[in-house]
């Protein structure tokens, strides 16, 4: 899914977000703005995990919700 797509999307995804990983602010989720490293990022911030649990977490949680993959780069920003 190409990053247009993505960020068309992320008010919908948003939510999803944010039932899984309830520590995300509004501006959490305005920055993440559909960016997978973002979101790991925040991830790590607000639940204090390490990398490699946030990467599985989130891995995890694309795996339950295919149509809802983050882009996995962060090349426009």
């Amino acid at each position: 899914m190409n990053q247009d797509r993505i960020q068309g999307r992320w008010k919908q995804l948003k939510g999803k977000v944010k039932e899984q990983w309830g520590r995300l602010t509004e501006d959490d989720l305005d920055v993440i703005d559909g960016r997978r490293d973002q979101l790991l990022g925040r991830i790590q911030q607000r639940h204090g995990l390490a990398k490699e649990e946030a990467v599985r977490q989130v891995s995890d949680w694309e795996t339950r919700h295919p149509d809802h993959r983050l882009d996995p780069t962060d090349k426009s920003r």
